[in-house]
């Protein structure tokens, strides 16, 4: 019985397994992608976390500690692959002659590396020129003392007097931040910039140099073996920070660690976890929509299966034998759809990413592969055999010889409750409470394991998501119960004298029509919402790299140079559309020292993104023209704004040094509105006032940074060419190295792959929910228009009534979704602000892709709606003898 039951099933019901099996299979390929490649993304994180370390760990040794001790210890701490001392001393200052000038510079830092440092910690230190060994001097000490390789330079050491030395080489510290850290001192004690004068010595040469020299102290720099840390990022952040504890613990009092991984790696389980969010603000709603997808091409045949059922039990069945039958038809769809939506991920991973299991290990790929089986059989098995076993319950077989009306004078539950309307409320006010100043959707605290994300944000979404697609349901209810002249003056065109009864049709068919609709609806807002959010991501993370890096291409001259704004003229070399100076001080506004950046306000946004957002008390363009109309004028970060109860007008002093006489001198300025970003200056404390006002009360109009406006074109190759152009004197930096340097690894890897797989998906999804329905719905009605052909109706009236609810259906469904769409796009930007830096003045719309996924949707309904004007060709005898 059962091989005849799913042969018939395979022959008669092909139609309603596939559309099912459809279902299923997105659902399963989505989860199996999606998760995988979340998997993969946190590994690929914890690699990018460990890549990006120089020194793994500094040492410090403690005063009164035995340093050969410490190394000792270090070296035999488990995981230590390598383990070196490194002498660190304070200097006076440096003096250099050269080509008879003397340069002199303020204090600065020594350092004593041991033999074979550069080959076991090879990113520390970058040769710029001479040679690799020997005394190497930093890249802007060089500029300060106009020192090259082969001149003799000073260095004046507490308690020793001037030293000379012979310089070998100039080289670049890439992570001079971590390096010159104060271990054991808290982020807001560390120092707020690397020392700008610094020289690397050999060891042996920087202990002759140091003897009797106070202040000297030693670090042990140690490299990991981090291939064995776990891959997860949280994971691995919590076993180096054990591990450091751990040798702090055995060293008693003569250690401290300086943890660079474990600081980097607490960044990562940040990155991280704001993946994971994404994966359920972004993933899950795509995997429930399949689901329900797959639901709702289930329930378009429940009349067919429910006279399926009654003929059975007439015929003898038990109940158990009509439970096993319908769970063989779940297993097949389960079975089925599992195993080709294994194959359509496997398949994605292949084409996207070169490998089915998305970069992830065997082990977590199988994990999540058998995890999206299984969610794909509880599909169906919700989908078949739960409605079966319900109806086996409440469905007499008297009941089952009844042609459901659809005209039940109730309503629905949930709309005799607003609970549509409650929904949107409860959405509301947890939107309101989780977007507020104060609140943090991830709180990560600063050298503690534990890190905690507030996921009851997801609600406000989740609610909205689903009230609307209720109040949506209700308002076509209420169209085609109440609206069906209005219905009927609509279809005319297509139906001419059927119009009311096409009217009538869809209102007694109001309850499936309305769910094709929502359906429709909630597959477009998934794409919409998706698509708008992966846009403005990626316009935001461009914003932030042309932020920090200022241009196209930026050439920043070193602190104390004196460079002319006419030595712009000679950077304007082929591809460069307009140089614009930057001016860069500092100055003390009471107590506390910010940046100063003097521009040229009627130039600066040739050169430059100028965004409405980065500013408060009016646009870019009428701040920049309040600075040219009153050079006094002086834009201010909010932090000083409340700090010192600023109001508009208000004269704040500010002591800038004057270049004439060396010393302070306060210039007054008048408050004039709020920058809180601006090209090339830190996040938290600056200023911006007219370049021309700053040069006339200082003296000196010396540019700190030339911003270089390429026409967004050949970056990279205009950069290579000033490098090649200028040497050691600056450094030049390009948006495309700045884009890759500034991006977490969440921005660089995991959201652009994240958002290719489900923008895939929504496609998809949408043209699934506009035709499979719509045709399983029109297959369900072949006796309707067999009747209405036995009635006289034309085949252009059949035509027009299948093309008129097809219409209907795509309008209505197409405009309901992007309306959700927007306002889930506009809630998931504001819930996810912490992903976002800059925040974004206005949403990003990819208007191609929504055409596409329109595009989609309305072929699909098309094609299901031919597909059903075809089928009603078919003689009206043989239709009603069949069914």
């Amino acid at each position: 019985m059962i091989t005849t039951w799913a042969n018939g099933l395979a022959r008669h019901r092909t139609g309603r397994l596939l559309a099912a099996l459809t279902g299923v299979a997105l659902a399963v390929a989505l989860v199996a992608a999606l998760g995988s490649f979340l998997t993969a993304s946190k590994a690929t994180m914890t690699q990018r976390a460990v890549r990006s370390v120089a020194v793994d760990w500094q040492v410090q040794v403690q005063p009164g500690a035995d340093p050969r001790t410490v190394l000792s210890l270090v070296a035999r701490t488990p995981g230590t692959r390598t383990a070196l001392p490194v002498g660190f001393a304070h200097t006076s200052g440096f003096t250099a002659r050269v080509q008879g000038s003397t340069q002199a510079t303020g204090p600065g830092m020594a350092l004593g590396l041991p033999d074979g440092y550069r080959a076991r910690f090879p990113d520390a230190v970058r040769t710029l020129s001479g040679s690799s060994s020997g005394v190497l001097l930093a890249q802007q000490t060089a500029s300060n003392l106009h020192a090259a390789p082969g001149d003799t330079i000073g260095i004046q050491l507490p308690g020793a007097g001037l030293r000379q030395v012979k310089v070998d080489g100039v080289v670049d510290l890439p992570q001079a931040d971590s390096l010159f850290q104060t271990v054991g001192a808290p982020s807001q004690s560390q120092p707020t910039a690397p020392p700008d004068n610094v020289v690397l010595l050999p060891a042996t040469q920087f202990a002759a140099l140091t003897r009797g020299v106070t202040g000297v102290t030693t670090q042990i720099h140690s490299a990991r073996d981090n291939a064995r840390l776990p891959s997860d990022p949280a994971a691995a952040y919590s076993a180096v920070t054990g591990a450091a504890h751990n040798l702090e613990a055995r060293s008693a009092g003569t250690a401290l660690v300086g943890n660079n991984i474990g600081a980097a790696l607490d960044s990562a389980r940040q990155d991280a976890l704001y993946a994971q969010i994404l994966f359920l603000f972004l993933g899950v709603p795509g995997a429930v929509l399949a689901a329900t997808l797959t639901a709702a091409v289930a329930s378009a045949g429940g009349e067919r299966r429910r006279q399926e059922q009654g003929l059975l039990r007439l015929r003898g069945l038990r109940p158990r034998q009509i439970t096993a039958l319908a769970g063989l038809e779940a297993a097949l769809i389960g079975l089925a759809g599992g195993l080709a939506g294994l194959g359509i991920a496997a398949l994605t991973g292949r084409l996207a990413f070169g490998t089915a299991s998305f970069g992830a290990s065997a082990g977590t790929w199988s994990v999540w592969y058998a995890v999206a089986f299984v969610l794909g059989a509880t599909v169906a098995a919700g989908a078949v055999l739960v409605p079966a076993l319900r109806d086996l319950r409440t469905v007499t077989v008297a009941d089952t010889r009844k042609q459901e009306d659809g005209r039940g004078s109730r309503s629905p539950w949930w709309m005799r409750h607003g609970l549509d309307f409650a929904l949107l409320v409860g959405s509301w006010l947890v939107f309101r409470a989780s977007s507020g100043n104060q609140y943090a959707l991830v709180l990560a605290p600063e050298g503690v394991p534990s890190i905690s994300v507030s996921y009851w944000a997801f609600l406000g979404p989740a609610l909205l998501w689903t009230g609307a697609a209720l109040l949506l349901w209700r308002l076509i209810l209420l169209a085609l119960t109440h609206g069906r002249p209005a219905v009927a003056r609509l279809v005319r065109p297509l139906t001419a004298t059927l119009a009311g009864t096409t009217a009538a049709v869809l209102a007694r068919r109001r309850r499936p029509f309305a769910r094709s609709v929502v359906l429709l609806a909630l597959a477009v807002s998934f794409a919409v919402s998706t698509a708008v959010f992966n846009a403005t991501y990626h316009q935001q993370a461009e914003v932030d790299a042309r932020l920090t890096n200022g241009a196209d291409v930026t050439v920043t001259e070193p602190p104390g140079a004196r460079v002319p704004p006419a030595a712009g003229a000679a950077l304007k070399v082929s591809g460069v559309r307009h140089v614009e100076p930057l001016q860069h001080r500092f100055a003390y506004v009471g107590s506390d020292l910010q940046d100063l950046y003097g521009v040229r306000p009627d130039s600066v946004a040739r050169a430059t993104s100028l965004q409405d957002a980065y500013f408060a008390g009016g646009t870019a363009d009428q701040l920049m023209r309040r600075l040219a109309q009153r050079p006094d004028n002086l834009l201010v970060s909010v932090e000083t704004v409340n700090d010192f109860q600023l109001s508009p007008g208000d004269t704040v002093n500010l002591r800038i040094q004057d270049a004439r006489t060396k010393s302070l001198r306060t210039v007054p300025f008048h408050y004039a509105g709020i920058a809180k970003e601006f090209p090339t200056a830190p996040k938290d404390s600056f200023f911006v006032a007219n370049a021309a006002y700053i040069a006339k009360a200082t003296g000196d109009d010396s540019v700190g940074a030339f911003l270089l406006d390429t026409g967004g074109t050949n970056q990279q190759q205009i950069a290579a060419h000033l490098r090649g152009q200028l040497g050691t004197r600056a450094t030049v930096t390009d948006l495309t190295q700045t884009r890759g340097t500034v991006g977490t690894s969440l921005t660089s890897v995991d959201l652009a792959g994240l958002t290719r797989i489900e923008l895939a998906f929504a496609v998809l999804l949408a043209a699934g929910a506009g035709g499979l329905v719509l045709a399983l719905g029109l297959a369900e009605r072949r006796r309707t228009f067999a009747i209405a052909t036995v009635l006289g109706a034309r085949p252009r009236h059949l035509r027009g009534m299948v093309l008129s609810e097809a219409l209907l259906l795509a309008v209505a469904g197409l405009a309901g979704g992007a309306l959700i769409g927007w306002a889930l796009s506009e809630m998931l930007v504001k819930v996810l602000t912490g992903v976002f830096d800059p925040p974004p003045a206005a949403l990003s719309v990819p208007g191609a892709y929504l055409a596409l996924t329109g595009a989609a949707a309305v072929a699909a309904i098309l094609a299901a709606a031919l597909n059903g004007i075809r089928g009603s060709h078919r003689p009206a005898v043989e239709e009603l003898r069949d069914l």
